[in-house]
């Protein structure tokens, strides 16, 4: 196969009509420009330029050989182009698996507004909690709510999740606010079964980590279902932000403390440690 770089360099010399030239367009020297000439010629076996001390001119295998260099250098041109371009502006079709939850909250409604700024792009989205494999089910990215990625995925942290244990303000009012961790016993806990420790509670604080058993009337496997019983006043209930963001904000949920907030530094906020 042909040297591209001498192609490039032959194609340069037949645009200028003469090696000086050529070697300032290309920011080298002129004896580099004719040996890189000369090297192509012998590759080819055939004289390509007509050589005087004041002239150049192309022979007839010259003049072939020249149309197709200039060819592959304006496809070249127009790959750089073309992938500028590409990089600038999103477009086709992006396949993005997001869990249920937080595809459903906030991955849908962004689509509003992302989709009419990239009208070259279509998002084909899956909503599933179940795990993907991104290459055997076609997917360019998945958006996941998990402690630990799979080994093999390229991941990125979007966000940190955060639990807090909250209640309506009606449930408080009948039921007061819990100020320990022992208060919870007396309190209708509804518990998240996919947290791994069915029946306790994690919290964290300054002298590590703290279980406490809780008991109350539902166990669900679903943060969503989850939220609408806490929301019901049917108890407390440890429940990620991203989930109950809008309904904290809006005063529906009061959130007493969060999975770290166990210890001295906590007390303002309702849980504390017993001691």
């Amino acid at each position: 196969m042909l040297d591209l770089n001498l192609m490039r360099t032959f194609a340069r010399v037949v645009e200028a009509e003469s090696f000086a030239e050529a070697a300032r367009r290309l920011e080298t020297s002129r004896s580099v420009v004719s040996k890189a000439v000369a090297k192509l010629e012998k590759a080819l076996g055939a004289r390509l330029l007509n050589r005087t001390t004041r002239h150049l001119s192309l022979t007839e295998i010259g003049a072939a050989v020249a149309e197709h260099c200039t060819r592959m250098l304006d496809e070249a041109v127009q790959a750089e182009k073309l992938v500028a371009s590409l990089n600038t502006e999103p477009r086709g079709v992006l396949r993005v698996s997001a869990s249920v939850a937080f595809g459903t909250l906030h991955v849908a409604p962004a689509l509003a507004k992302f989709l009419p700024r990239h009208p070259l792009l279509a998002i084909d989205l899956t909503i599933t909690d179940r795990w993907v494999d991104l290459a055997e089910e076609n997917n360019d990215v998945a958006i996941r709510v998990t402690r630990e990625p799979p080994l093999h995925w390229v991941a990125r942290k979007l966000a940190p999740v955060r639990r807090v244990l909250c209640a309506t303000p009606e449930y408080f009012r009948e039921r007061g606010i819990p100020h320990a961790p022992a208060d919870l016993v007396r309190h209708n806990c509804l518990d998240y079964t996919r947290s791994g420790e069915q029946g306790r509670w994690r919290f964290s604080g300054p002298d590590g980590d703290l279980l406490v058993p809780v008991n109350g009337p539902l166990h669900v496997d679903d943060d969503e279902a989850l939220s609408q019983a806490v929301l019901g006043g049917l108890g407390l209930g440890l429940l990620p932000t991203f989930i109950i963001g809008k309904d904290l904000q809006e005063g529906r949920l009061l959130a007493v403390a969060t999975q770290n907030d166990v210890g001295p530094d906590a007390q303002s906020r309702g849980l504390s440690d017993a001691n």
